[in-house]
């Protein structure tokens, strides 16, 4: 479906000060004991409500029971924030304020915002979107029985559009995970949020369709993660960061956008699947920040046309159109022109369901990845690597030089130093995000000096910036075609 065509304006559901807008632990054990949401809410300490175990539904669907074990974990959020108008400083501005007042007073106030919340365990964990806290000054969060709270942020992960917040208190009612693996387009799922301001309000409706991508999520580098459920249940501005249940009383999903030519409900919602929630929430609870698993490959969904232009007789799986040298698909062997049938597993058909299945994973976790390679099926395993390109877990605040370069350096061959007459150097293998990627430095290219003082292997560049403090380098280098370049980096 191509919503442009259709003129459809896709909504971040949260009310921004009344306007659609895009934009210590107290359990009874130690917090230590667990390492997931899941391991919290299958605790003894923790049975409440949520527990489904034995449940039916009643003959006749009945959206009661679900109702009931929801609303009271579905919270309702409250922000401050500043907005982004910046006010002229010019002399006519100056008197014109002078004699007729601000006129830019208004727009410089705080503003206040709304979304809604999942509590996720009884001691206080709650999951929303990331564009309902994103930049906010105060956190709010007021629970179903009226109770108030501050929220302290734990973390966030614009690439999924999800964030974890936690208020101080004990023995809360939450909402137990389900299973999105297992949810059936045409099943029956209710959303629970605060559209409109309208706390603790239930709507119900089918799931319309799977692994849906609409294209609302951007990252600079391309590690955004859509594939998401998409529901006819009414969700509008508010709903964001609510909850979308079976008829159990599961979480299956993260309400997030609304497809629509007007900024409210008009027939499609889009919820983050609660297979990635988990993933997402567990590594902002105990690492600060998504720990992201690489497979390495550049892929497209399978279609009749590349069928008929590769010589393919099916449609069916994920078409690998490179494979990254070195990364986790290289050495296990995929090679381009291989499609990608299933992992771990999950039957994969769409290039949105295999970056969400892989995304569960974190760098050093180890999937069997079945392929098609010129008709004949194979399996192999691959384990993900980080974006540094290593299997280790990524610290929050690593501020190591290679981290801050966002590079992989190698040393330089001496045929290389003959050819380019130097005498040493460190070659940047690969790019990451960081502080050579944003200077524009480019892959093949040789650092020779920084600051003045000669580089003869990847060791030096470590050794000098390592002890460099004074605010900004200049790196000098040339590329193997001959061509030298300088480059200042602020360090």
């Amino acid at each position: 479906m191509n919503l442009k065509k259709l003129g459809i304006l896709v909504v971040i559901s949260s009310i921004f000060g009344g306007v659609v807008a895009l934009t210590g632990y107290h359990y009874f054990i130690k917090k230590s004991e667990f390492t997931t949401i899941e391991s919290m809410q299958h605790h003894a300490s923790f049975a409440n409500l949520s527990d489904t175990t034995g449940l039916t539904v009643p003959a006749g669907l009945n959206f009661i029971v679900a109702a009931e074990r929801t609303t009271p974990a579905v919270v309702h959020i409250k922000t401050t924030y500043m907005p982004e108008t910046v006010r002229p400083k010019t002399r006519d501005e100056e008197l014109f304020r002078y004699f007729y007042g601000d006129p830019y007073e208004d727009y410089n106030q705080p503003r206040e915002a709304s979304g809604s919340g999942v509590i996720v365990t009884a001691g206080g964990y709650i999951v929303t979107n990331n564009h309902v806290v994103d930049k906010a000054s105060k956190i709010q969060v007021v629970l179903n029985d009226k109770r108030t709270y501050d929220a302290k942020l734990i973390g966030t992960d614009p690439t999924t559009d999800l964030a974890l917040i936690k208020i101080e208190e004990v023995n809360l009612p939450y909402v137990a995970y389900g299973n999105s693996d297992q949810v059936r387009i045409g099943e029956w799922v209710l959303a629970v949020g605060n559209p409109f301001n309208l706390t603790s309000t239930v709507t119900a409706g089918i799931i319309s369709a799977k692994t849906r991508s609409i294209n609302i999520l951007r990252d600079k580098d391309n590690m955004a993660i859509e594939s998401f459920l998409q529901t006819d249940a009414v969700v509008n501005p508010g709903n964001s960061g609510g909850a979308l249940v079976n008829l159990r009383g599961e979480l299956i999903g993260i309400n997030t956008a609304i497809a629509s030519p007007t900024g409210a409900y008009a027939g499609y919602s889009f919820a983050v699947p609660v297979s990635l929630v988990k993933k997402v929430i567990d590594d902002l609870m105990n690492y600060g920040q998504v720990q992201r698993g690489m497979l390495g490959v550049v892929i497209q969904d399978m279609t009749t046309t590349l069928a008929k232009e590769k010589g393919i007789d099916f449609i069916t799986g994920v078409y690998v159109g490179t494979v990254n040298q070195g990364s986790a698909a290289d050495l296990g062997g995929i090679k381009e022109g291989d499609i990608i049938t299933k992992i771990n597993d999950i039957s994969i058909n769409a290039t949105t369901q295999l970056q969400e299945v892989v995304a569960r994973y974190r760098p050093g976790d180890k999937l069997q990845v079945k392929y098609i390679r010129k008709g004949k099926e194979s399996e192999t395993s691959v384990t993900l690597k980080n974006k540094l390109g290593d299997v280790a877990i990524v610290p929050k605040d690593d501020n190591s030089v290679k981290t801050k370069l966002g590079a992989d350096l190698q040393p330089i061959s001496g045929g290389e130093m003959s050819i380019l007459e130097i005498t040493g150097g460190a070659k940047v293998a690969k790019l990451y995000a960081g502080k050579l990627k944003e200077a524009g430095v480019r892959e093949g290219f040789i650092i020779t000096s920084i600051d003045k003082k000669p580089v003869g292997s990847p060791e030096d560049v470590v050794r000098i910036l390592e002890g460099t403090t004074n605010g900004g380098i200049l790196m000098e280098g040339i590329y193997p075609n001959g061509k030298k370049e300088f480059y200042g980096i602020g360090w």
